[in-house]
Order: structure tokens, then sequence, then C-alpha cells
């Protein structure tokens, strides 16, 4: 079977490559060409463009890119159409995607979404589009089933792909990750800015200013594989600071607590059982707009699967010096952190267990061998 997979950024990088890996392993003919990162080359493949052509934030830096968006959508609809795909799987990405989805399903060819777009989050007016264009939704979080039900659209939950992938990783020595990357033995407060060049701006200045609060911890920046060092190098002015690229996971198995950018990155950070404090802060045009438009109670995936509070978030002006230093002095003390390990146990049983890439692949699949 030929399968066209369109993926955007660094969490969406990393689920191609395990549902590639997967698809391999349920047709030995898959031939498969891609829109996607690293990860998912090294799984195997033809890559197209790389996500990196395409990681705009945000409502004010959409408008600016439009042109380069629109040469972006009109090569891949000429692209896919050359390849002649049995299915076009799209893996979130909504703005993207579901422009390519209207016209793949206006062509006649199969289109089936991996990870749902955040319709549930906001412009629920998009779910009309996704029953019209959408032949197949495979979702991943539980609460993304029900939401669905009431349009009447019937999704499949395979669960998260994330737990599979933390489980899967390869381990590694404490010891000797220290000694690799210079660290000394206190213990490790990991900084996840974000991945986009956009988040970084914003989120890093603010959580390295409390460095100096907390002389007894080291901290450790997690470089993300989209940017270079030389961009994180105007931020740090801390020489006490550490800096590890592309090596996120092998942080949060040594990390102690974590500043998280919201986003995937707090459900890994969560799975890793490293307690956190949810960070954001976007433009204030793109904060204004996204208040009026998105309907949710939190931000992070954690407290959303949990229908509850169970990690702080620091919103927009909220994410500052002063309440910073005072959320994490907070998770640091053993009695917060235990009550956050057993909610953070709660959520992986709610995440539905191991197997999505696999149950995922197998399901697409057999739809096109019927």
């Amino acid at each position: 079977m030929k399968y066209y997979i369109l993926a955007g950024e660094a969490s969406g990088d990393l689920h191609g490559a395990n549902l590639i890996k997967a698809l391999k392993h349920v047709d030995a003919d898959a031939d498969i060409r891609f829109w996607g990162g690293d990860l998912m080359q090294n799984a195997g493949g033809t890559l197209v463009k790389h996500y990196k052509e395409r990681a705009f934030m945000g409502f004010t830096e959409v408008l600016m890119n439009l042109r380069k968006i629109f040469k972006l959508i009109a090569f891949c609809k000429s692209d896919i159409a050359d390849f002649k795909p049995d299915v076009v799987i799209f893996i979130d990405n909504s703005g993207f995607n579901l422009r390519i989805a209207k016209w793949a399903k206006a062509k006649g060819f199969k289109t089936n979404y991996y990870i749902s777009p955040q319709v549930w989050a906001s412009r629920a007016s998009r779910v009309a589009a996704i029953k019209r264009d959408i032949d197949k939704m495979f979702v991943i979080l539980p609460f993304v089933k029900p939401f669905y039900k009431t349009y009447d659209y019937d999704v499949e939950f395979v669960g998260h792909p994330l737990i599979d992938a933390i489980a899967n990783r390869p381990q590694i020595n404490p010891k000797t990750f220290r000694e690799t990357y210079k660290l000394n033995n206190k213990p490790i407060i990991a900084l996840l800015p974000g991945s986009r060049k956009q988040e970084i701006t914003k989120m890093l200045s603010v959580m390295l200013s409390v460095i100096h609060e907390f002389p007894k911890y080291q901290f450790v920046i997690a470089g993300a594989p989209s940017q270079d060092y030389e961009f994180y190098q105007s931020f740090i002015k801390q020489t006490e600071v550490k800096f590890i690229a592309n090596k996120t996971y092998d942080l949060l198995s040594v990390s102690y607590a974590a500043l998280v950018t919201s986003g995937t990155a707090t459900l890994e950070t969560a799975l890793f059982k490293v307690p956190q404090v949810v960070c954001y802060k976007g433009s204030a045009i793109s904060y204004h707009i996204a208040k009026r438009i998105i309907t949710l109670k939190f931000i992070s995936l954690v407290n959303l699967v949990m229908d509850k509070e169970v990690v702080t978030e620091l919103i927009q002006n909220d994410f500052n010096k002063k309440r910073l230093k005072t959320e994490l002095a907070h998770i640091l003390n053993n009695d917060n952190r235990n009550t956050m390990f057993a909610e953070y146990y709660e959520l992986e049983q709610k995440l539905g267990g191991k197997g999505a890439s696999e149950k995922t692949a197998t399901l697409i699949y057999k739809a096109l061998k019927t």
C-alpha cells in the first residue's frame, strides 16, 4: 500500500515516526512518503518537506507568512496527486491539514486523521468539515471521543502514543549522563521553553530569571531539535546553566522538577513522573484572540485529561518571576510532590495503556484491504 503522511512540528514528527514503524510492521510492502522531521526520516520512507519550513506560531505569525503557506499547500496537492497514495494520513496541524483534506477527499483519496485537531478547545465549527472530509479519525485523548459523539461522528480512541514512546526509549545511566554533559550532583530542574523561536523568545528569559533563587539545584535547558544552540545563547547569561540539545527524554528521566511550556511536553513530563509548573505566554494580539475563542478551563493536557488542576498553569501576565518562584518552590516540597505523583499515575491509566501506534496502523491497513 502507498501512504502519504502529513505531520507538523516536533510532537507530530515523534508520533509520525512511531506510526511509520507500525505501518511497516503490519504492511511489509508499505511505500511511505511524508512531510515531517528527522525522526520520521529515520523510521523510513521519503521526506518531502521538513516541518521546520512551516513552523509558524500564533495568529500574527501565520498572517505574516501567508504567501509561503499557500505555496506549500499548492506544492503538497501536486505531490499527492503525483504519488497517488492509497490513503492520506493527517497528524494534528489542523490549519494546514484540513485544507489539504478538503482537496484530497474531493479528488477521491481516502483520508484518515491520527491525533485530532483541537476542535474540542476552539472552533468547534470545524467538526462539520472534518465529518465531510475525513473518512476515519483516530483520537489519543479519552475526552475527545465523547466530544465528537455529541456531533454524531464516531471516532476511534486508540490510547496515547507517548506511553509507548516513553516506555520503549533506550534507557540511560544517570551517572554517565551527568558525566557526559558535565552536570554537578545537585537535583536537576529541567527548563522546556518550547520548540519554536517565538515560544522560546517569550518563555526562556522568565524561566532563567529564577535560577539564583534556587542555588541548591542544577538548571538545564532542553534544546529543541528544530533550533541551533546559537539561538539559545542570546538568552543565557548565567554560567551555571547547562544546555542539552535533542535529549529531552533523557533529561526528564533524571530531573527532579521542570518548568514546561504548554503543549505536548506537559504530558511527556507527567509520564516521566516529574513535578512541573506549566507556563505560557504569547504575543498580546494572539493571546487576546485566543482568549475569545478558546472555551476550555485549562491549557495543559495534564489538567484537561484529569478535568481538574493537577499542575499549576501560569498564563500570560501570571507568567512572571515572582509567581514562577512561588510555584517552583511549591513543587519542590515533598508533600506537594507526593500528591502530584498520585495524580500522575491516575493520568496514565486514563490515557488507555500501550499500543496506540500499532492499533492505529492495524485499523488503517485493514480498512484499505477491505
